[in-house]
């Protein structure tokens, strides 16, 4: 017979990641939304589902649980499968642990197939997570990474959290690079998504004696970061990283790949085209037509991004900024480091979930 546990008991299985987590609902739902570390072995496919929830709206309960057991009876023999395939302890879950955990739950347990199922499902993940960020202590201290657009402060905060240091990625977290380019490559994240990945970190932080990220604004593409964080980020220490034009233009061509996105980059512009000087913008535009973009680059962040941060990056006061000029990538993840607390052995951080 399966084991129920509760979201309380959850918590260190996801931390510790000492069992194996499974989302047994619909491709679509696991896409939206799923408990960070799992996997999606789905008890009904989007499809399947839709004709489901028809008939218990439009039919009858019982009609719904018919044909969802002519669905699953089919393909049993391969479900099963799926999970025997994994090894070690597994929990299942659904969206309010109702039929499709239990079914899946109980029908594992006739094949000798131990699994632990998640009372009340991801729904009560979902709140405990609203509560524990509602609940959540701003880091006593931090130090803020800063400096103009393509400064790679995206790749000094990756190099660094490698070696252990407490680093809170928002924008690994947000899949979005923060700005109208953001998204390029990517598919961002929702606020459940981010939420979740920010809590988790969080805790994993919470004895650390500091933590470092990025000068993020509130918003990053799809997300918000919580207020107590964009606080935090205003009144903490900014490391401004002063990196030369060329190395910055480099960082960008590197980091967004402009050849294989090319119509993702003039889609981009266009949101942002009038806010540039018309000649300028032309060129822009001219530019990224013909595959120049390095030169693109360059006039974007001189004539558009460079201005911006100037009004808003750097509105701190002279006691708070500490700036660091560099000539490339290596040397600003070296002077950055040189410019945080060290850490010993025992306060070397561990890597985030993903």
């Amino acid at each position: 017979m399966y084991s129920n546990i509760n979201v309380e008991q959850l918590i260190p299985v996801i931390e510790n990641r000492s069992m194996t987590l499974i989302d047994v609902r619909s491709p679509s739902e696991y896409k939206n939304f799923s408990i960070p570390g799992s996997i999606n072995i789905p008890f009904f496919d989007d499809a399947e589902r839709a004709e489901v929830g028809t008939l218990y709206k439009q039919v009858s309960i019982d009609a719904a649980k018919e044909r969802g057991l002519d669905i699953i009876s089919a393909k049993l023999p391969e479900f099963i499968r799926a999970f025997k395939k994994i090894e070690g302890d597994k929990v299942v879950f659904c969206w309010r642990g109702g039929m499709r955990s239990k079914t899946t739950a109980t029908l594992l347990s006739l094949m000798n197939v131990h699994v632990s199922r998640l009372e009340e499902g991801i729904r009560a993940y979902r709140k405990w997570v609203v509560a524990e960020l509602e609940t959540m202590q701003a880091p006593e201290k931090a130090f803020v990474l800063n400096g103009y657009t393509g400064a790679g402060k995206t790749r000094i905060l990756k190099a660094l959290e490698k070696e252990g240091y407490p680093v809170i990625d928002f924008e690994g977290m947000a899949n979005h690079k923060g700005s109208i380019f953001g998204q390029i490559g990517l598919e961002p994240h929702n606020q459940k998504v981010f939420d979740s990945l920010l809590v988790h970190r969080l805790r994993a932080l919470k004895d650390a004696p500091y933590v470092l990220f990025e000068a993020e604004s509130h918003r990053i593409g799809k997300v918000v970061i919580p207020p107590f964080l964009c606080d935090l980020k205003n009144s903490s220490q900014q490391l401004i990283v002063d990196m030369p034009m060329e190395e910055r233009v480099k960082e960008i061509l590197l980091d967004y790949r402009p050849t294989e996105h090319q119509s993702e980059c003039m889609e981009a512009f266009q949101l942002i085209k009038s806010r540039i000087h018309v000649p300028v913008a032309k060129q822009i535009e001219e530019d990224l037509e013909s595959g120049d973009f390095a030169s693109a680059i360059q006039l974007l962040l001189e004539h558009y991004y460079d201005s911006r941060y100037k009004h808003t990056g750097l509105q701190y006061p002279d006691s708070q900024k500490q700036f660091l000029p560099v000539g490339n990538i290596e040397e600003a993840i070296q002077t950055v480091k040189e410019n945080l607390p060290q850490l010993s052995g025992k306060n070397k951080q561990m890597q985030p979930s993903k």
